[in-house]
């Protein structure tokens, strides 16, 4: 091999070794390239799962949101229902007895949790009985007529005043809680033979513990014996205590009234 060709080979061998450099370090510059390129993709595809998770997060909160919007419609909705009878059937009892109510014998309240309706025992009960006056008879089937066709619990309370009975009556019920348990059972025994369903209703005694008025003078004293009914929507859960649920503003009628 001359001296020329020798040359030559090794200038297109030099050359061949560049030309393969240069397309190793274009190949790295490349392998580079992507490989910044595919920790932008995966830095990118990471926050999308991020706003994703976020989100689908933000889309239960907004679920949850709007089903307690929903479940707080309904309650209203059924208040305003529950309102509405109420004072539909406090207005049909003030009507059916407005001559007892104009005369200043019963007492009708509508109340934040129903109608307080306060019968006093000269109306209902012969003094020392518990067998109904025809009078109290009359009255009572009257409210009855407006209960049967709705769905509220009916609670018969019965009170007395601060005095003790009289040696008859005492060897018959022994004190005024026996006694006044005894005519609101009266009361309620009526209420179911005119068709009330029984399990709406309960009788109670309160005995002389939840006065009215002062049982200094007879007449605190007859103001205190008297027979409460309380009408109690059946969405509520319990009725309260004989001095809770005060008038609502809504109605209070007496004879005063």
């Amino acid at each position: 091999m001359s001296r020329g060709t020798y040359d030559e080979d090794m200038r297109r061998m030099e050359a061949r070794e560049s030309a393969i450099s240069e397309r190793l370090q274009n190949q790295e510059r490349s392998n580079d390239a992507l490989t910044k390129e595919n920790v932008q993709l995966s830095e990118a595809l990471e926050d999308m799962r991020l706003d994703r998770d976020e989100l689908a997060s933000d889309v239960e909160k907004l679920n949850r949101a709007r089903e307690i919007l929903t479940g707080h419609l309904r309650d209203r909705d059924s208040q305003v229902e529950e309102l509405s009878q109420v004072s539909d059937t406090y207005r049909g009892l003030v009507a059916d007895l407005q001559s007892e109510v104009t005369s200043g014998q019963i007492e009708i309240e509508q109340l934040r949790d129903g109608i307080r309706l306060n019968l006093p025992q000269s109306i209902l009960f012969p003094s020392g009985s518990v067998d109904l006056d025809p009078r109290g008879e009359v009255v009572l089937r009257k409210v009855s007529g407006r209960l049967i066709s709705n769905d509220y619990r009916i609670e018969v309370r019965g009170h007395s005043d601060d005095r003790r009975l009289v040696r008859d009556l005492a060897m018959r019920f022994g004190t005024n809680w026996e006694l006044a348990a005894a005519r609101a059972a009266s009361v309620v025994r009526l209420f179911e033979a005119e068709g009330i369903d029984g399990a709406r209703m309960t009788a109670v005694s309160y005995g002389r513990f939840a006065p009215t008025a002062g049982n200094e003078t007879p007449e605190g004293r007859a103001r205190n014996r008297r027979i409460e009914i309380r009408l109690i929507p059946n969405t509520r859960q319990g009725s309260d205590g004989a001095g809770a649920g005060e008038t609502a503003g809504a109605g209070s009628v007496t004879g005063d009234s």
